[in-house]
Order: C-alpha cells, then sequence, then structure tokens
C-alpha cells in the first residue's frame, strides 16, 4: 500500500453562501444574523463540528462585506462572479476550488448557508456515508432527498459540466439515483431555507 492509499480520506466541506436574498429586499443571506453572528459562521461551524477540518465557501453577493464582517478563520474563500446566476454556478466555483486544493481533497460535503435547522448530527451522518471517490449520498427528510449532500471527486466534472441555472446538482443526481446512499436525517434536521421575510422567525 502506499502512502496516498494509506491516508486518511479527505472529506472536506463546501458551504455555499453567494445568495443575494433578492426575496429578502438584497440582503446577502451570509450576513443574516442568527445566534448573534453572521449566518456564514454558523454553518461554518456546523461543518467544522461535523469533522470537516478543509472548509471552502463560495461567496457571492456582498462578498466583501461578508469578508469585512465575519469571521472565517482557516477557511478558503471562493469568488463567484457569476452568483446572480444560480446555485449551479456557485458549485462549479467550489468544486474547482477543492479540485486545487494543495492537501488533495477525495469528497465534497455540500451545505446551504440558508439552511440553519441543519446541524451538526445531520451533517456528520452524511459524512460518515464516505466510502471512495466514488460516493454519492444526500440526507433525506421523511423520503425526500436534502442538504446535505456527498460528491466523491469522481463525480465532480460530471456534476459541473450539468450544475446550471439554480437547478446545481440536481440533474447529475437524477441520472445517477440508483448509486445514492440516502441518510436519514429526519429526527435531527429540519431542512427549511431562509428565502422570505416570513423564514426569518426560524432565526435567533
Amino acid at each position: 500500500m502506499t502512502a496516498a492509499e494509506d491516508r486518511t480520506p479527505v472529506v472536506a466541506g463546501l458551504l455555499l453562501a453567494a445568495g443575494g436574498g433578492r426575496r429578502l429586499g438584497g440582503r446577502p443571506k451570509a450576513l443574516l444574523s442568527h445566534r448573534g453572528r453572521p449566518l456564514v459562521e454558523h454553518a461554518v461551524g456546523v461543518l467544522r463540528g461535523a469533522g470537516c477540518e478543509v472548509v471552502h465557501v463560495v461567496l457571492g453577493a456582498s462578498a466583501d462585506a461578508v469578508r469585512e464582517r465575519a469571521e472565517l478563520p482557516g477557511c478558503v474563500l471562493v469568488d463567484n462572479p457569476e452568483w446572480a446566476e444560480g446555485m449551479g454556478s456557485s458549485l462549479r466555483a467550489g468544486l474547482a476550488s477543492l479540485a486545487a486544493d494543495p492537501r488533495g481533497v477525495d469528497a465534497a460535503l455540500v451545505l446551504l448557508v440558508d439552511q440553519p435547522g441543519i446541524g451538526v448530527e445531520a451533517v456528520a451522518r452524511v459524512r460518515a456515508a464516505y466510502g471512495s471517490r466514488d460516493s454519492l449520498a444526500a440526507a433525506s427528510y421523511d423520503g425526500q432527498r436534502g442538504h446535505p449532500v456527498l460528491f466523491g471527486a469522481g463525480h465532480w466534472t460530471g456534476i459541473a459540466e450539468t450544475a446550471v441555472g439554480d437547478r446545481g446538482a440536481r440533474d447529475y443526481l437524477a441520472a445517477h439515483r440508483d448509486a445514492i446512499t440516502p441518510v436519514d436525517c429526519s429526527d435531527v434536521a429540519e431542512p427549511y431555507d431562509i428565502d422570505t421575510e416570513a423564514d426569518l422567525s426560524h432565526l435567533e
């Protein structure tokens, strides 16, 4: 066995935090306050708490303000100038950044910044589904696929080729549904999004 084969696999956290909050009056979601700190800090803390030592954060709307106001030590911050095109562009930017990481990333564990109801336990469960660079896994809630999702590095090129608009990896996952390991997280998380003014009631 070579040293490379013997090393501990690197499952990196990939946080998509570029959204502009169009239905929230243009307030970038990364900077919404939750428990006294920006939402992006909370989400990074969840990824780290679940065991992701490597974390890449994709920024878009108000990226300079996020860099200035959020404390994200040790994270790789990825600027996505095409963030307004939708989640697909952020996913492509994030996967490209992970592929270039000199630490050699074996899988991406993708979390969305606007889902604070998904905590450490759910993310850790999905992370534990990693088996190889060909792994695909996703949290499920009452039988419906949700986040976080885990993409082994062997899938990144295919995902990037199909990630357009707001669909993210949806088309790729639909084409490979038989390869996805579902991880039930219904008992430990709530997969709501912070999209509208009414949704702000979920924040503390």
